[in-house]
């Protein structure tokens, strides 16, 4: 599977494989839809201080990285063991956070930040990294410099981990009659104006694609 830009289907059906309990944690992650914005935050010490540069240069060398990097995450989730695991590239990523921030839009072009998302979404195994990842990318959305669609899913995704209430129900598990969220969903009523605001379908459209990879994870 490839990852369109910017996040589609593919790699929906990758993260709902993960929601099938193909993942560390029972938790899915994104389909057909991609990126409004949020708050800004500050990343904890355990990752150095970005370096600042004004302005942003895009670096051809690490977009290419980071694109080859989700490859590596998408083929081993498609049954392709790959030498390089979830933890090593949850530590490359977090080098070049250290380096450079949040890779914003600027530095390494949407494709290239929906894969450093997808490496943060999968980082499981290391919680306290993957709340600074989204400290960083409310900060980047806030900038318009990353996709609100994205910043929709690792917010549930954080939320899901800790097994609190979710945002805007992207975090799902294949139940015996279909897939159902992981942890509930907060202020349900409000669910589809949240997002429409990321620029995420429905939920009835998300939780009907979700339906079909549940039945497919069965068969």
């Amino acid at each position: 599977m490839k990852l369109p830009s910017p996040v589609a289907v593919p790699l929906v059906a990758l993260l709902a494989l993960a929601a099938c309990g193909t993942s560390p944690r029972s938790a899915g992650d994104p389909p057909s839809s991609a990126p409004p914005a949020s708050p800004t935050a500050t990343p904890s010490a355990s990752v150095r201080s970005p370096v600042v540069r004004s302005p942003v240069a895009y670096d051809r060398a690490l977009h290419d990285e980071l694109i080859a990097m989700l490859h590596r995450d998408q083929a081993d989730r498609e049954g392709t063991p790959q030498s390089e695991s979830d933890q090593a590239r949850t530590a490359r990523l977090k080098d070049i956070i250290g380096t450079h921030g949040w890779p914003t839009f600027a530095l390494v072009g949407e494709d290239g930040g929906n894969a450093a998302w997808a490496i943060a979404q999968h980082s499981d195994l290391d919680p306290a990294f993957q709340q600074q990842a989204l400290d960083l990318l409310r900060t980047a959305v806030a900038d318009r410099q990353a996709s609100p669609g994205n910043l929709a899913y690792l917010e549930d995704r954080v939320a899901a981990g800790k097994g609190e209430p979710q945002v805007y129900g992207t975090q799902v598990r294949c139940g015996p009659d279909g897939p159902v969220p992981a942890t509930p969903i907060r202020d349900e009523p409000g669910v589809e104006r949240r997002r429409a605001d990321a620029g995420l379908p429905t939920l009835a459209s998300y939780l009907s694609e979700m339906t079909t990879i549940c039945a497919q994870d069965v068969n």
